[in-house]
């Protein structure tokens, strides 16, 4: 008695996994609408990230998808081919909805698009996470008149940061000029960053409007809750806070003098100003090392 057989001949095998070779090249090609579907295919997967990314590449594939269902529906011996090509583009169709959908509800007013223009795209803030900045301040925007106050000196308390958007305010201190702010700065960036989450303050410089100026603002408090919701925020908050810090101080080193007359440098406030040593007392100072290192190096 022959034992039963598990498995097919090797030769059917072989058979079965050997394509079919082509006895015969087809003497026309496919024709204009399956080369344009192919060209709308490799348009839609060279594109970008983000939103208008997005909306680029599946308006791509939608169209090289509807006209694969055009191609494949001329030829009644590809059923399966023309509900592959008919399913992928009504899915590429709804997720084109879909995105463009999202980007209209992100649409902003034109003085918080060039908010974002100016100080958040060019971190790579998402408009998405820009969303949750303006919903954060409500898309409220603030108005100074003329030679009116934004904050007084000793007086005004820390409640809140704020961006300006039009106009310029002329920031003093004991009714001394220390610097301007313009369109697209952080009107109180050093007395937000002065204080910790749990901590009160007051205003240590006046504040005072140069011509009629528009901010946003927004509170401490929604402002550090958004930060606990999003890292990312928090961190991108934290880096153009600090950086108009920055740019602060050093308009402010281009005024700053001793009363001896020399530059006041705040990155180096120990060294910079200080005047050059006499060439004489160098001269002797040098002479006098090499001899006190010989002399110890001989009483040793």
């Amino acid at each position: 008695m022959e034992p039963p057989e598990f498995f097919p001949p090797i030769e059917n095998l072989t058979a079965a996994v050997v394509h079919p070779l082509c006895e015969e090249w087809k003497e026309r090609t496919e024709g204009g609408v399956f080369h344009l579907a192919s060209i709308f295919l490799v348009l839609g997967y060279m594109g970008g990230s983000g939103f208008y990314g997005l909306l680029y590449l599946f308006t791509c594939l939608t169209l090289g998808f509807f006209c694969n269902t055009i191609w494949s529906w001329s030829d009644r011996c590809t059923t399966d081919t023309f509900l592959w090509n008919f399913a992928l583009f009504g899915v590429c169709a709804v997720q084109l909805v879909h995105v463009a959908y999202r980007l209209r509800n992100v649409t902003f007013d034109k003085e918080f698009q060039d908010l974002y223009s100016s100080m958040f795209k060019k971190l790579g803030v998402s408009l998405i996470h820009f969303g949750k900045i303006v919903a954060c301040c409500e898309g409220d925007i603030h108005i100074i008149e003329e030679d009116h106050c934004f904050a007084m000196e000793g007086k005004t308390a820390i409640d809140k940061l704020s961006v300006l958007l039009s106009g310029r305010i002329r920031v003093t201190v004991n009714g001394e000029f220390l610097h301007y702010i313009y369109p697209f700065q952080f009107i109180d960036s050093p007395e937000w960053d002065s204080l910790r989450p749990s901590e009160e303050g007051v205003f240590q410089v006046t504040l005072r409007a140069d011509n009629c100026c528009r901010y946003v603002s927004w509170r401490r408090k929604k402002l550090y809750l958004l930060f606990a919701k999003h890292r990312y925020i928090a961190k991108v908050f934290a880096l153009v806070v600090r950086n108009d810090i920055a740019d602060k101080l050093y308009s402010l080193n281009d005024k700053a003098f001793d009363s001896r007359g020399f530059r006041y440098d705040l990155r180096l406030p120990t060294y910079c100003h200080m005047p050059p040593m006499p060439e004489l007392e160098r001269t002797d100072g040098f002479k006098r090392v090499p001899g006190q290192y010989g002399q110890s190096h001989r009483d040793s």
